[in-house]
């Protein structure tokens, strides 16, 4: 076994470390989800908390890790007589974001279900991190059926797998941890509000700290045996703390005043529900109990806020998860003078270093300190308008885009085979039952009708004696699912001077912006490709970050000519690319545009036989037409002709329009 990089010689990431630090002394905190681009030393953290847990005792032999004080009266395995038990390591288990249902929950038998009338069950991963760490990376790439079971058997402490008339249940307590780079797609809101505790990591910009974290790597991957031995009474230091602070949570007062602070804190940032308030108050007496101390303080409530809220607070589509420190400061003043714990004590302020130090930091490397990672980064688009570049003749600053809208379902005809998602009819392992085939290996959905179906015929040949029904495996079926899969949403916006007039322009980012909010509700992936002036380019390459293509779009300026040719054709090569690394995924093209194409010999003309190679390849489309005013030439629906698809209308691109729209999109018929 490989020796892991020490928790304590991770440098900088107070914030990180803190969190994971307080889900080890109270795993009823629920969990870290870990946001931060890559190369930030997530996975690392993480995998070295493991490292620090004190170890379990188990019952001997017990697949699931019961307790032999406290055993499973429900356990598989059992029952189990109380009584003394071996004791192992804790375990950190790491979840694959390609793991099948089964590989989660365990897999039944069904054969021997079947034919023997036996639970044969082999248990999963849940069962494996019973009692130490699940820890999912890239945590928003995991299917949603996943996630749901996931964080299920978190809030409940047990899973439950119930399938053709076999039920087993098993505990399934666990530190859960998950970490995700924003930039390759979000987690719906309901699931980020199921981790308990949420931080924001970034790599520092302070050369001095950057030097140390190489330092550090080049010592470990040298000699990872001697830099572990080097850092081991400071492990040792951090082991012994989480013990103590076991040992002290049950004995922490979270007295009336830091609950009130809680409960007001919560509805300032308008919150939903009474998650958030509970998360913060078990927070809060983490912080108290890891410090040392038996009584919150207001610090601890200010830290449990920064860790618990920012990623529910609400929020506009889009917006990046985060806090108004100056608001919680103020609502916790305000309300500081409203209970026995809303004063910090400055008679007798303890030392911030020591044991009884507030907001319960954790203890600090060698290494220097981590100032440059609390400085967040301007993003592109900060400090007002973008200046013009000088790409196109007549540009102008990019508009701001109008408010977004709940847009009509655009689907893909047919049925597709993709990854999960929620906007075109697929075959899914979820779903309503359609019908039933032999399995192509694994079985992993028994069609129950159509597996006594097939055994009938032959039970006389077979010897059948008693009641049961023999059963063999030539006789099972698989079930066949219908769901719905997730597509490669592929914008082509029109930038050029025939689209320039801003309040035009802002109506049409607001439709693209309605679309993109539309693809991330519906698990999609989304590409942009704009032209103007002269060229086309690919402003955002297919992505499952639909916030990056937003913030692409925002920034988007406008001027110079309509080449439409070359943007249809820069979104044709860009769906042959992603062709060949997706090939499951099926792709709807979304052209914005009034239909005008100029500039080169015959545009029109051109724009039209690159639009007819979408429609001789079968590529779902659909023209979104801008153009307005009292006359229209129809340019968009012709170019919808051409394409095989269907134009619509911004008016009738709502959902709440009374134009009727065909939900799905058309295919012309040949």
């Amino acid at each position: 076994m490989s020796t892991p990089f020490p928790f304590t010689a991770v440098v900088g990431q107070e914030d990180l470390r803190l969190a994971l630090l307080l889900n080890a002394v109270s795993p009823a905190v629920g969990g870290v989800l870990v946001r931060g681009e890559k190369g930030t030393a997530k996975s690392t953290a993480v995998r070295a908390l493991s490292a620090l847990l004190p170890e379990v005792a188990v019952v001997p032999g017990c697949r699931f890790s019961c307790d032999p004080a406290a055993p499973d009266p429900s356990c598989p395995d059992g029952p189990h007589e109380p009584g003394n038990g071996g004791m192992r390591p804790s375990r950190m288990v790491e979840l694959p974001v390609g793991a099948s249902e089964d590989r989660l929950v365990g897999a039944l038998d069904i054969e021997r279900a079947l034919a023997e009338g036996v639970k044969a069950f082999e248990p999963g991963l849940l069962a494996d991190a019973h009692r130490g760490i699940l820890y999912v990376d890239e945590v928003n790439l995991l299917h949603d059926h996943l996630v749901d079971l996931l964080l299920d058997a978190a809030a409940m402490g047990a899973s439950y797998v119930e399938r053709e008339g076999v039920s087993v249940r098993h505990a399934s307590k666990f530190l859960l941890v998950g970490t995700m780079n924003p930039e390759e797609g979000e987690l719906r809101p309901q699931l980020l509000d199921r981790f308990g505790l949420t931080v924001e990591v970034a790599a520092s910009r302070d050369p001095d700290q950057r030097v140390e974290v190489v330092r550090r790597r080049l010592a470990y991957d040298d000699d990872p045996a001697g830099f572990a031995a080097r850092w081991a009474d400071e492990e040792a230091s951090v082991r012994q703390r989480i013990v103590a602070a076991r040992e002290l949570l049950p004995s922490v007062r979270l007295g009336d005043g830091a609950l009130r602070q809680i409960a007001a804190t919560c509805a300032a940032f308008e919150v939903d529900g009474m998650r958030a308030d509970i998360v913060m108050a078990r927070t809060a007496t983490a912080l108290a109990a890891w410090a040392g101390r038996t009584e919150v303080l207001a610090e601890d409530v200010r830290q449990a806020a920064l860790l618990a809220l920012p990623h529910r607070r609400r929020r506009n589509p889009f917006d990046a998860p985060g806090l108004d420190e100056d608001k919680l400061d103020e609502t916790l003043e305000e309300f500081s003078g409203s209970g026995d714990s809303g004063d910090s004590g400055d008679d007798d302020e303890p030392d911030p270093d020591g044991p009884g130090g507030g907001g319960g930091q954790p203890p600090s490397s060698d290494g220097p300190e981590a100032d440059g990672n609390s400085g967040a980064q301007p993003e592109a688009g900060d400090g007002g308008e973008p200046q013009a570049s000088g790409a196109g003749s007549g540009e102008q600053a990019a508009a701001r885009a109008a408010e977004p809208f709940r847009t009509k379902m655009l689907s893909v005809p047919g049925l597709g085979d993709g990854a999960a998602g929620r906007r075109s009819r697929a075959r899914t392992e979820h779903g309503r039952t359609t019908g039933a085939r032999r399995p192509q290996g694994a079985l992993t959905k028994l069609h129950l009708a159509a597996t006594v179906q097939a055994a009938a015929p032959h039970q006389r040949a077979r010897g059948r004696s008693g009641r049961g029904l023999v059963v063999r495996r030539d006789d099972l079926r698989q079930a066949t699912r219908e769901g719905r899969e997730g597509n490669l949403v592929l914008f082509v916006v029109d930038a050029s001077g025939s689209m320039a007039a801003r309040q035009r322009m802002s109506a049409v980012k607001g439709a693209v912006l309605s679309l993109l909010l539309d693809a991330y509700q519906r698990r999609d992936k989304v590409g942009l490709v704009t032209f103007r002036g002269s060229a086309a380019e690919v402003a955002l390459p297919p992505t499952s970050s639909v916030d990056a293509a937003a913030a692409r779009l925002e920034t988007l300026p406008t001027g110079g000519r309509t080449p439409l040719a070359a943007g249809l054709l820069r979104a044709h090569e860009v769906l042959r690319v992603e062709r060949l690394r997706d090939p499951a995924r099926r792709a709807l093209v979304v052209v914005v545009t009034d239909g005008r194409a100029t500039g080169g010999p015959e545009p029109v003309a051109l724009a039209g036989r690159a639009a007819r190679l979408f429609a001789a390849e079968g590529v779902a489309s659909v023209v979104v037409d801008c153009e307005s005013g009292p006359v229209r030439l129809g340019l968009a629906g012709q170019l919808a002709g051409e394409l095989g698809g269907t134009a619509v209308t911004l008016d009738e691109l709502r959902a709440d329009s009374i134009a009727g729209l065909v939900k799905d999109v058309q295919r012309r018929a040949a």
